[in-house]
């Protein structure tokens, strides 16, 4: 039997470390990468073998579960019509009519094939419309790999230590002004200072690439007043968020309004997607209707629009996230009810489908600084000692976990059991 340890030294040949996302790598966990064969419902089982009740559902478009039965047979039916045909086609009307039902803050749509090209293609849109060059993100937040957006990244760029990536040249990096997370003060101050000048604020609304950090009361709403004020662009990276916090994300959740929106892989059932969209005087600025160009052979790809309509339409039945939301509940109370029984100084945080593990003293986690000042070590121990125990969690300490409708209340015991045994060994070292 082939193990994942000899297929990653196999990959290592011939794939920079072995993988074709770097957060995959397990780098700095002191094990090999579990590589998987096959998965279903809450779900995943490696080559040799074991199963593992998952928590990162493919960093989040699994919200039904994984193989959902509805969504594999919606690509089955399409798949005989062919994959790819660079034409137009009915079913991508059908998923824009879709979207912006669903979140109305969006009056047209673009599809494109990635969250990374959603997040890029909005900003550049940003920038357009408004003659600007500077834009805001916020410390910890992750949109994607393009270059403007790899100063002070989440996700994987923190895991391995080099927050801002070499490659990204001086003068793009030069006009993003990146201001803590959840710092009133510090976005008032920069909008007074350089407001004129700022083409967009760009910021996940619930902030998932360093672990589940939600927005303290205010946040948002001050974000969506200094645009008003600047005539700036506010986008929303909805791409964890979207339709997960709640049916229409984010801003449906916190009830603040973006002018764009970023939407990744739930709009396809999980297959490569992306999407953004705002309202219809916006859009119109892209090309064929305007000047801004955004391109893509693949985008509205066929399989992917059948696999996401299917997906969102499901996520329509009353009731879908309430249910989702008391899971993640059940869990982190019950976690954090394990920490304080063992000892251990661990918090948890949790936003609609979404949850975080922060192994800390603080009583909550608001920003980069207090997300980086956490016990990595605890969180290695605890991750692998529940990889062991067959419960899958995002191998970094800088991502956030996400729930399903798939996991039943047993999966959530077998985890919350699994918790008890690895916090008791910690409790003991």
């Amino acid at each position: 039997m082939t193990t994942s340890a000899q297929l990653f030294e196999l990959a290592c040949r011939h794939i920079p470390g072995g993988v074709n996302s770097p957060v995959r790598a397990f780098k700095g966990l002191e094990r090999p990468p579990v590589f998987m064969e096959r998965a279903r419902g809450a779900y995943l089982f490696d080559v040799e073998g074991r199963r593992y009740v998952d928590y990162v559902g493919s960093w989040g478009p699994m919200i039904t579960g994984h193989a959902d039965p509805d969504v594999l047979a919606a690509v089955r039916e399409r798949l005989d019509h062919g994959l790819s045909f660079g034409t137009p086609t009915a079913i991508e009307t059908t998923m824009a009519d879709l979207i912006c039902e669903m979140l109305p803050s969006i009056e047209m749509v673009r599809m494109v094939n990635s969250g990374t090209e959603a997040t890029m293609s909005a900003i550049r849109l940003a920038r357009g419309v408004t003659g600007r060059d500077k834009i805001v993100k916020f410390e910890g937040n992750y949109h994607g790999h393009s270059d403007s957006l790899l100063v002070k990244a989440g996700s994987g760029a923190l895991t391995h230590g080099e927050p801002s990536s070499p490659g990204v040249p001086a003068s793009l990096a030069e006009h993003t002004v990146t201001l803590p997370y959840n710092d009133l003060d510090a976005v008032e101050q920069c909008f007074e200072e350089i407001g004129d000048q700022v083409a967009c604020i760009i910021v996940e609304p619930v902030a998932g690439n360093m672990n589940c950090i939600p927005p303290q009361p205010g946040f948002l709403e001050t974000l969506r007043r200094v645009c008003n004020v600047h005539d700036s662009v506010l986008i929303f990276d909805e791409v964890m968020t979207g339709f997960r916090v709640a049916l229409g994300g984010a801003q449906a959740h916190y009830e603040v309004k973006p002018d764009l929106t970023c939407l990744g892989k739930i709009v396809g059932g999980g297959m490569p997607v992306g999407a953004f969209g705002g309202s219809k005087t916006l859009m119109s600025n892209i090309s064929p209707l305007g000047p801004i160009y955004q391109a893509g052979t693949l985008s509205g790809n066929p399989l992917a629009m059948a696999a996401g309509i299917a997906l969102l339409s499901k996520l329509r039945v009353p009731g879908f996230h309430d249910a989702l939301a008391q899971r993640v509940e059940t869990l982190c109370h019950g976690l954090q009810e394990r920490a304080d029984a063992a000892g251990i100084d661990m918090i948890t945080q949790r936003a609609g489908g979404m949850f975080g593990v922060f192994f800390t003293r603080q009583s909550r986690v608001d920003n980069f600084a207090q997300a980086t000042a956490c016990d990595a070590g605890a969180f290695r121990r605890f991750f692998s000692a529940m990889l062991d125990q067959g419960v899958y969690l995002a191998p970094s300490a800088y991502e956030a976990g996400f729930m399903s409708s798939a996991h039943t209340p047993e999966d959530i015991q077998l985890t919350l059991d699994a918790a008890e045994k690895a916090l008791g060994a910690m409790q003991k070292a």
